[in-house]
This record gives structure tokens, sequence and C-alpha cells, in this order.
């Protein structure tokens, strides 16, 4: 049986999970997701826990199990806790600056790059001297916010010989040597 998926999800206080055919809802105080589930998936939702169960051990059956307690874990922990990730410019004259949803990015190409969030998305720019700007994406969507953190960092990549572009807060880039190092 699926390590992952045979464990039963606890609901924290105010949140509800509700399931209707093959949609499962989960509410929040943060917001509200939902999440279409293979047919043959089942959620049961008793006293405070959730438990997703398989009707055989078919391989498809075995990979929807995890799949799906995951998916449902991730929307519960979302709507009462949500998620956060940093994200760093590193480079000379990078910068980052938002108003409102719009984030507006200087990356050492001839024009600043201007990059629309998602509502659902509330983003917070700091930039102390001294230390890289930094981009601070929230939300309660751990999905949605994967997606924006990847586009974004899409946009400059960070280059191995010197470390420029945009990482992850506590990313560990693989460094190479340069030209000279091969004498």
């Amino acid at each position: 049986m699926s390590r992952i998926g045979k464990l039963p999800i606890t609901l924290p206080a105010g949140v509800e999970v509700s399931v209707a055919g093959t949609t499962v809802t989960v509410k929040g105080k943060k917001g509200t997701l939902t999440q279409a589930i293979d047919s043959d998936i089942k959620v049961n939702v008793a006293d405070g826990k959730v438990e997703v169960t398989r009707p055989t051990d078919q391989k498809r059956h075995r990979a929807l199990h995890g799949l799906y307690r995951s998916l449902i874990s991730n929307m519960v922990q979302g709507v009462s806790e949500g998620f956060k990730t940093e994200q760093e410019l590193v480079g000379v004259g990078y910068r980052a600056t938002n108003k409102g949803q719009i984030l507006e990015l200087s990356l050492g190409y001839s024009h600043n790059v201007m990059f629309e969030l998602p509502s659902e998305i509330t983003v917070t720019t700091t930039a102390e001297k001294g230390q890289n700007p930094k981009v601070i994406l929230e939300s309660y969507d751990k999905q949605l916010i994967g997606a924006v953190a990847a586009k974004i960092r899409s946009l400059r990549k960070p280059e191995p010989y010197k470390g420029k572009g945009i990482k992850f807060t506590g990313e560990i880039l693989r460094r190479k040597a340069g030209k000279a190092a091969g004498k």
C-alpha cells in the first residue's frame, strides 16, 4: 500500500472539506480551493480526518492514490496556513519593485520586464543595502505559487559561472570553473 496515500489528513480548526462526485472542495480562512479527482479514487471525510482509498493494487491506482492524498493535504495546508516563496536577484543592477499586482524587474536587459501576477498571489519586494533584492510571493494555492515562481525564475536563470540571475533563497547552485582554471 502507498505509504503516503494511506496516511489520514487531520483537519485544523476552521477548515471544511466537502466531496461532491469527483470534486473535492476545501474551505478555510484564507480561501477556497477545488480539485477534480479520478472516479476510481474515493475520498471519505469523517470526524476531523480525510482518508483517500483506492479500489485495487493496479499501478495506475497506486500512483493516483498518493497523488490525490498529497494534493488534498496541500489544499488543507494552504487554506489554513498558506505558502510562501522567496527569490533573490543576484547581479549588479538587478532590481525588483511592485505596484499592486504588477512586478517590475530590471534584469540586465535593454528594457524592464513587467510581470502581472494573478489575484490569488500577494507580492512584496525588499531591497536592503548590502543584500540582494528579494521577491516574496504568498498564496494559499501551492500549485499556482510554484508555477508563478518558476515563470519568474525563467526570466533570467542563474548562470553557472558567476551565479547571476534569479534564484530561490537557500538554493545551492553548481558552479563551474572559468577558462583560467583549465590551464
